[in-house]
């Protein structure tokens, strides 16, 4: 990958022009709403600008008491919010969007996902998401969780091509041929579960490269992602980790050592396949 790698306050540009961090913070599932107000006053407050939540996560009200909490201004951060499987349909995602921004309290998002593919029903979901785009409400669209096939299905009755899908990412689930699909179709791909929810604390290999690198296990993984052109928002609540996980700016993983950590993949998943997901499951 080409795309520049500098430091915290780093972006990469989507298809429509916005800068988007390629380092943020995730909110999902958070032990209580404190935990959620306090780690993105944390984030915010140590640097980040990229905070990511969800209608599903139940916590937009807490992300926005967090952002309000911190030094720093609402124009200056990059928020992302995603629409649930109970309300696809375009009727029912302009009310969801409606909700959340109610529940942020914000004028707009900066960015705003289709959260999984529900079949029969994402194109007409799609279609809302177009219209709010239109109407200036988000800056930016795309989707998560969506295979190439159903990027396809989806891209052939759009009228705006998604800007990012955000994808379970990891050493154990590259998924290469999607990734080449996203670049060639300036689709930004981006890390949900970067850490495997913990799992990658117990792969062997990585923990040989850390010690390599004088780096955390964390911090090499959040590191290839970066260098794979892959935006990354890992979660942490305590203020340790959070400024750990943005120290990976000041080393570089070495070709041979990121064709080895491709050499991983095993088609792993921590969560749900798109392919076959029970669209009403609460992850």
């Amino acid at each position: 990958m080409d795309k520049k790698i500098t430091d915290l306050t780093g972006t990469w540009t989507l298809h429509n022009g916005v800068e988007m961090p390629y380092l943020g913070l995730g909110t999902y599932m958070p032990k209580d709403r404190y935990e959620v107000t306090n780690s993105v006053k944390l984030a915010l407050d140590n640097g980040y600008r990229h905070i990511d939540t969800a209608a599903i996560y139940r916590n937009e009200n807490d992300v926005r008491l967090g952002v309000e909490a911190s030094s720093i201004n609402r124009e200056d951060i990059f928020l992302t919010t995603k629409v649930w499987n109970s309300d696809h349909g375009y009727d029912k995602t302009m009310f969801a969007f409606e909700r959340s921004l109610g529940n942020l309290q914000m004028d707009y998002v900066d960015l705003y996902l289709v959260h999984w593919p529900v079949v029969g029903l994402y194109k007409d979901t799609w279609k809302a998401v177009e219209a709010l785009y239109k109407e200036g409400r988000v800056r930016a669209i795309g989707v998560c969780n969506f295979l190439q096939h159903q990027l396809e299905d989806l891209m052939a009755d759009v009228d705006i091509v998604p800007m990012v899908n955000q994808m379970e990412f990891h050493p154990y689930l590259v998924q290469q041929e999607l990734l080449d699909f996203c670049e060639q179709h300036n689709i930004q791909y981006q890390a949900w579960s970067p850490l495997m929810q913990g799992k990658v604390f117990e792969i062997p290999e990585i923990k040989k490269l850390a010690e390599k690198y004088g780096k955390s296990i964390a911090q090499v993984v959040l590191r290839y992602d970066l260098q794979k052109g892959v935006i990354t928002i890992p979660k942490s609540c305590r203020e340790e980790r959070i400024i750990a996980n943005s120290n990976i700016f000041d080393f570089k993983i070495s070709e041979t050592d990121m064709n080895f950590l491709d050499s991983l993949d095993r088609n792993f998943r921590t969560g749900p396949d798109p392919d076959n997901f029970e669209w009403g499951v609460i992850l």
